[in-house]
């Protein structure tokens, strides 16, 4: 895949996890845009060809979370490479009777639906925690 200039990653993620225009290219002014992105958590890599529910974890109790798609609730920064975290830690209903062990996480449009991920990008890191679970996921730090 091509390489993308410092100013064209910080523009592209503002855009897709802040809803920041990038000036005379794309705006967030549709009929309705997209107000959170639905973060959910997977065992296995969904990989490029999947949806936001392949691999998805199935533990009892699991949902689903809606995070702003704002600077309140994503932060972008940085250049070489621009990186976005989750702007305050992201809480999963807790497990019930079972577990699961979660390796991958994604964030896309529909809270229930299949849902059209978001590109899976290395610099995004996701800050979670799942109360009083025996569940653990660690995100992976580039």
């Amino acid at each position: 895949m091509a390489s993308f200039t410092d100013g064209t990653e910080s523009a592209l993620l503002k855009l897709l996890f802040n809803a920041t225009a990038w000036a005379n290219v794309a705006d967030n002014a549709a009929g309705s845009p997209l107000t959170n992105l639905y973060v959910s958590l997977h065992n296995a890599d969904p990989g490029e060809g999947g949806s936001q529910t392949t691999n998805e974890t199935a533990y009892t109790n699991y949902a689903r979370q809606a995070v702003a798609r704002t600077s309140g609730g994503w932060t972008v920064s940085g250049t070489d490479p621009t990186q976005v975290v989750n702007a305050a830690i992201i809480n999963f209903p807790q497990c019930g009777v079972t577990g699961d062990t979660l390796t991958h996480w994604e964030s896309a449009r529909s809270f229930r639906a299949p849902g059209c991920s978001l590109p899976q990008v290395p610099s995004v890191r996701l800050r979670v925690r799942i109360w009083n679970s025996p569940v653990r996921w660690h995100p992976r730090v580039q």
